[in-house]
This record gives C-alpha cells, structure tokens and sequence, in this order.
C-alpha cells in the first residue's frame, strides 16, 4: 500500500470528519478516554452516540453530564466549551444486557441509518463476577452488538474491544483468531434458561482451565466477532492492563484503583506487606492515552486505507517496557515514603513479595490479620466504625485472582502496530502517541501518585506537608517496634540457650 506521509499533515482526525460514530461502555475508564480523545483531537467527527443505561437513580443523559464533570474532560472544554462537546454527544438510552438491547424503535432507526464507525467497549472487568452474569453481559451483549451493526446501511467498521489476558494457554499471543474455549451460542443459550444459582454451581467445571469469568467470557465474545467478519467489516482490539494516563489529557488521570495502582495505595497505606508473587515476573500494562491513540490509529488505516487484511490489533506494551511485580511496588514505596505522602497511612511502607504460598499466608497472618483486628478493636472501642478487617478481606479476595496472571507470564506479538509506526508521520505521532518513546517509568508512576491523591482519594497537596511529617513519625514507630520485637526474641532465644547450657550446673 503506498502512503504518502511527507506531506506532514494529521489525516488520522480528519478521517472521521461527518462520520458518526456508536461507543458502548462510555462511562467506564476506557470509555470515557476514548470519547475525550475523539472530541478533542478529531473534533469533526459527526455524531457521537453513546449507549448509555439508568444506573442508581439516574438517567442516561445524567450520567453523561457526569461523565463531563470528570476532570479529564477540562482540557476540551477549555478548548470547545461544554455545550459543543454535548451537542456532539447523542445519549441512546438502552443496556447491552437487556433483549434487542433495550433500544427503542427510534433510536434503532437512528443508529442503523447514521452509524458508520462503532466501538463496543462495554464489559464487565470484575474477575469474579458469576458467570450468568459475565456471559449476559460480555458475551450475549457481544452478539446483540453484532446483531445491531448489521442493521447499520452505512458501516464501515465494528471494532470490538477485547483483552490480550483472554486466550491464557498460549503463552506468546498472536495477532490471530484462536479457537474458543466452548460454543458461544450454546453457552449463551445455557445461561438464558438456567437460574444463576445452577450455574454458579456448574461454574467450576464450566470454565475448566480458564480462572475466571471474565477471560472465558471475553474469549467467546471473540469467537462471534471472527464468525460475524464474512458478514460486516470487523476488527477486534486486545488492550492489556490499562492503567492511567501517560500524558493525555492530564498525566496519572484514572477513575478507578483496578491493576498497578491499587498495588501503589495499598502499599502506600502501609496497608498492603506481603504478596504472593514471582517478584521478577512482568505484566504487560498500557497506559489509556496510548490505548485509545492506538484505536483511533488502526481505525484510520482500517476505514481511510481501507486494509481490511489487518484486523486483529494487540494494544500492548511490554515489548518496550517491561516493569517487574516487585520494581512495581519497590518504586511505590519509595516515592510514598519520600515525595508524595498519602494521607492516613496506617504504617511505614514496607514488607515483601513471598515465592511460596505458605511464606505469604504466614506473613499476612501476622502483618494483615492479626493488626486489621487489632486496630479495628481499638477503633470499636473509641466508638468509630471498624473497617481494617473488611479491607483485607477484600484484598485477600482480590490477590486469589491476581496471583494467578502474578505466578504467570505471558508475552504478545504487535506487529500491527509496529507496521503503522512506519505509516503515521510526525504530527500523528505526535498527537496519536503509540510508541514508548519518551515515557520515563520513575516519573510515570509519581505522576500516577500524585493523581490518585487527587482524583481517587480526594488528597489535596496543601495535606502533603502534614503526611510528610506523619510519615517520618511512623518511621521512627516502625524502628521502634522492629527493635523492641526482634530485640525481644533474642533475649528469649539467649535466655532459653543459657538455661539448656547452664542449667544443669546450676
């Protein structure tokens, strides 16, 4: 294909000029970068509709002015002011669990006659999600979705946003189709008629080698896309762990502690001091910016170049970088410990990663459980609400499913995006980052940090003094009490050896 990129001008934001376009999972993480990235960096685009379902109370166009609160949307609405941003966004009330996804007969008719481009992003990300659930919404919305786009008169491109953590027996992934690990449609067809408790109690062996729902359902949802690709223009998108900003549109933005920045606040709190863990192991984690700069990428060589022999994308990262479990933590420690402070830390970070299960569940015995009741006895008896031990068994809970892709590694092949590297000139670089070039990891993860004080934790920097000094106190209590312990233990240690050696003289 022969591709002029001399001329030096951005054709990637221009390709969506007048082209309307359908995002499922718009209020998620993912979502709502995508949407900042299409109105900002290629604000000719037509009409953004957004499938958005009532949730606690609220209706679909109050979620998206929420979504429009966020900080993450302040840089284009300085740039567009808020009212363009929403009379380019056209709410669709519906839900992708809901039959013919509960989109009424106008709406529908909207989409169909207007949509060319559609990113379906919904999902439920928990990994412990029961599988009636999981398959409804990730694998039944799936072929809903599909259903729709081949309604859609004007179609250019159903792109279906999946996971490189999907296909876990292979250990280097390939930018291929891969079989499923069952039937889709006879999954689909199981879980509709039986009732949720038969299913969780079928769960186990349904999901054989597979560790969670959330893999085996994203894996057959990519089974109908592959099935549905003779019929309409569809590619599948497999982004790894996405993980807050790089640099756009604000470094460190994220909306949730989901992956490495969990990790970072708990270990930060002093909350978290022992992981079962291959401490030299690596996850393959993507920064949204890049994710959703990527997207827009293969979408422009997909519709504007029209190479639909490319069409399965990996999102990844780990062939540039790669960050060890343990240089994740250690490097969280030390800037909590020296730079930016979080407020309420409950002791000095420390603690380490364990390659036994046995050393770790000794470790978060006496480091997890026994402090959690503790001090949730003192909070009880000053008359505050105990939450220590609810934190810690939510944690235990979430490291059962992290300890599996902790212990493992895999590896992801990205020729795709290697080979439009070579097809993007400087501007689109520039504005459409893909490449690892300029990210340095120490500043990344402060920047991550400092915007999780921010954003997650609602820490403003007028408190950093105060945590600094809070952190030096809990210095000097977590030398003391180490000093007093072990100092302890070999007086008892020296007196018991006195006594077995001296003993029987005296």
């Amino acid at each position: 294909m022969d591709i002029d990129i001399n001329e030096g001008k951005d054709r990637i934001g221009p390709m969506f000029k007048g082209r309307h376009v359908l995002i499922t999972g718009g209020t998620g993480f993912l979502g709502k970068a995508l949407i900042e990235k299409l109105l900002r960096c290629c604000s000719e685009i037509g009409q953004i509709y957004l499938l958005v379902r009532a949730k606690k109370g609220k209706a679909p166009r109050q979620r998206l002015e929420d979504i429009f609160s966020n900080p993450l949307f302040e840089t284009v609405k300085g740039m567009r002011g808020l009212d363009a941003l929403l009379n380019q966004c056209t709410v669709i009330a519906g839900d992708v669990t809901e039959p013919e996804l509960a989109i009424s007969p106008e709406d529908r008719r909207l989409i169909t006659e207007n949509v060319s481009i559609i990113y379906h992003c919904a999902a439920t990300i928990r990994f412990d999600e029961t599988l009636k659930k999981a398959v409804m919404l990730n694998t039944r919305g799936t072929k809903l979705m599909i259903e729709l786009a081949k309604q859609c008169t004007k179609l250019e491109m159903f792109g279906y946003v999946s996971t490189s953590y999907c296909h876990l027996n292979e250990k280097l992934l390939l930018e291929k189709p891969y079989a499923p690990p069952a039937d889709p449609h006879k999954v689909i067809k199981a879980v509709e008629w039986l009732e949720e408790s038969v299913v969780d109690g079928m769960t186990k062996k349904i999901l054989g080698d597979c560790p969670n729902t959330y893999a085996y359902t994203k894996a057959l949802a990519e089974a109908l896309v592959v099935e549905s690709m003779d019929e309409i223009p569809a590619v599948i998108f497999r982004p790894s762990i996405v993980i807050p900003t790089w640099r756009e549109p604000i470094p460190g933005w994220t909306d949730n502690i989901n992956g490495p920045v969990g990790l970072l606040i708990g270990a930060g709190k002093g909350v978290i001091r022992s992981m079962y863990c291959n401490s030299t192991g690596y996850g393959d984690y993507l920064p949204v910016d890049f994710a959703v700069s990527a997207m827009c990428v293969c979408t422009w060589n997909y519709v504007g170049n029209k190479d639909h022999a490319r069409n399965i994308f990996h999102l990844v990262s780990s062939a540039e970088i790669k960050v060890s479990w343990e240089g994740i933590i250690e490097r969280g420690k030390w800037i909590v410990s020296n730079k930016i402070p979080l407020n309420g830390v409950l002791w000095y970070p420390g603690g380490s990663m364990k390659r036994t299960r046995w050393e770790h569940n000794l470790a978060a015995f006496f480091f997890h459980w026994i402090p959690a009741f503790l001090i949730d006895c003192l909070l009880y008896c000053f008359g505050y609400k105990p939450i220590l031990w609810r934190i810690h068994q939510r944690i235990a809970k979430g490291f059962e499913v992290f300890e599996y892709y902790a212990n493992n590694q895999w590896d992801f092949d990205n020729a795709t995006i290697l080979y439009l590297r070579t097809l993007i000139n400087e501007e689109e670089k520039v504005k459409f980052k893909i490449d690892a070039g300029g990210v340095e990891i120490q500043e990344y993860f402060e920047n991550c940090i400092r915007a999780a004080r921010w954003y997650i934790l609602k820490e403003t920097d007028d408190t950093i003094p105060a945590a600094k000094r809070h952190m030096r106190v809990m210095w000097w209590v977590d030398k003391i009490c180490k000093t007093l312990i072990y100092g302890g233990l070999l007086y008892y240690i020296g007196k018991a050896f006195y006594s077995v050696l001296f003993g029987s003289v005296v």
